[in-house]
């Protein structure tokens, strides 16, 4: 079926795109070629519409099946057009303006189905790399290279339009079954320099998947960068209110970089053992950075400022009440977290476990987590472009993620910032494993 309705596309695109030259060589009456050709278009304005037939229930799922199928249309249209116009000078038959303006219209066709499928695509996919559509832009005019790109468009397309397929019937199939559903509330709780924005959700797709398979989801909602014991009092008053808003006795607590220590302080100081369940840090600097003392050895007092001072009145604007950049930063340093650490014991009320991952190379990751991992290289075995495995991996319960290849995983790719599908890493289904895993254990 699917051949089929390929074939047909390039039929119905061909054949209205040559209706010039077609008018000239063929001994139908007017009417007759009238009548085709306004069939044709209405057949070409249903392909524009509905492109590939409804493939998916999901709506932006359709969308990518739609503009991939619109894509390769076009560049198979294009590499025909290409032997159907050599056919027709080889013919003969037909004045120069004829095969002129027969081309034209056969290639703004192919152009206006093209970017048809690109609309489609940009509103939709979101695993292709925005230099395929700036190359595009700048090479569309250049013959096999502008076809080289759109083939790798639609091939990026395809393959996440098939790897969100499995994953929709994979959480169909245990979709009764509610997998993460544990006994006690999900509380995410975020590292410094973010918050947990609405319209940006720090734990990018995550939170939606845990919730789709029976989670019940809440946000640490702490400041983007203050001190570990004042973010760790927020920390606290949330989880008050996450209990008396679940009605739950206590919460699971999943936090990633410094909203570990956070966790860890509320715990251990703010009388929270009481009321969490369990704690896992993914990529948590339990012994400090070594390389952010390095940088603050290094950086001037008045840099330092400089750049606090903007972060601060920017972080203000977006909701934060007192954000200290520098207070913040200078929790991180290896002097101080190996002191906090001392000062943190674990709560035997309380199942801890530590999640780290690693980058694999220079080229794991952009900047500024490719120069972070330079600097960190001197002090570990590994790093995620922050944070050390020898500073992660905390306790006896412990998970370092090995990925294999060249890439390995950043910082940001254990939460999804970038909304990336990585091959050899389902950033979603390690998380679903994660509280599948505590609920098995009972939390």
């Amino acid at each position: 079926m699917k051949a089929i309705r390929s074939i047909l596309g390039q039929v119905i695109i061909l054949t209205l795109g040559n209706s010039v030259a077609l008018w000239a060589l063929t001994d139908f009456g007017t009417g007759v070629k009238a009548g085709a050709a306004a069939v044709l278009s209405v057949l070409y304005i249903i392909l524009l519409i509905n492109a590939g037939g409804k493939r998916d229930s999901d709506k932006k799922l359709a969308r990518i099946a739609k503009g991939a199928y619109l894509i390769d249309s076009a560049v198979c249209a294009l590499v025909l057009e290409t032997a159907v116009i050599i056919v027709f000078i080889i013919i003969g038959g037909m004045s120069v303006w004829r095969h002129i303006g027969s081309g034209l219209l056969a290639f703004g066709l192919i152009t206006i189905t093209a970017i048809a499928g690109l609309v489609r695509l940009a509103g939709s996919a979101r695993q292709i790399k925005l230099a395929l559509y700036a190359a595009l832009i700048f090479c569309w005019y250049i013959p096999v290279v502008n076809i080289i790109i759109l083939k790798k468009i639609s091939r990026s397309a395809r393959k996440e339009f098939r790897f969100e397929q499995a994953k929709h019937e994979l959480d169909d199939l245990r979709k009764e079954n509610e997998v993460c559903k544990t006994r006690y509330p999900i509380l995410m709780v975020h590292g410094i320099f973010f918050r947990d924005w609405q319209k940006f959700n720090y734990w990018g797709r995550i939170p939606k998947e845990l919730i789709r398979n029976g989670a019940e989801v809440y946000y640490g909602g702490q400041q983007s960068a203050d001190p570990i014991p004042v973010s760790a009092a927020e920390l606290r008053d949330r989880i008050l209110e996450v209990i008396g808003q679940s009605g739950a006795e206590k919460v699971n607590i999943i936090a990633h970089s410094k909203g570990g220590l956070d966790s860890r302080y509320a715990i251990s100081k703010l009388g929270m053992d009481e009321y969490v369940a369990s704690l896992t840090t993914i990529n948590t600097p339990h012994y400090g950075c070594k390389f952010v003392d390095n940088i603050l050895s290094k950086v001037s007092d008045g840099l330092l400022k400089f750049v606090a001072r903007r972060y601060d009145r920017l972080f203000t604007v977006l909701g934060d009440t007192e954000p200290s950049f520098e207070k913040g930063l200078r929790e991180l340093t290896f002097e101080n977290c190996s002191k906090l650490d001392d000062e943190l014991p674990d709560s035997p009320k309380v199942r801890y476990k530590s999640v780290m991952s690693k980058m694999n190379g220079l080229f794991s990751a952009g900047f500024p987590l490719n120069l972070g991992y330079l600097l960190n290289k001197p002090y570990g075995s590994g790093n995620d472009g922050l944070v050390t495995v020898e500073s992660a991996l905390r306790g006896e319960n412990t998970l370092m993620i090995e990925h294999k290849g060249k890439r390995g995983l950043s910082h940001g790719d254990l939460i999804d910032l970038f909304r990336e599908n990585i091959d050899g890493f389902d950033v979603r289904e390690f998380y679903v494993e994660l509280v599948k895993e505590l609920k098995d254990s009972g939390f």
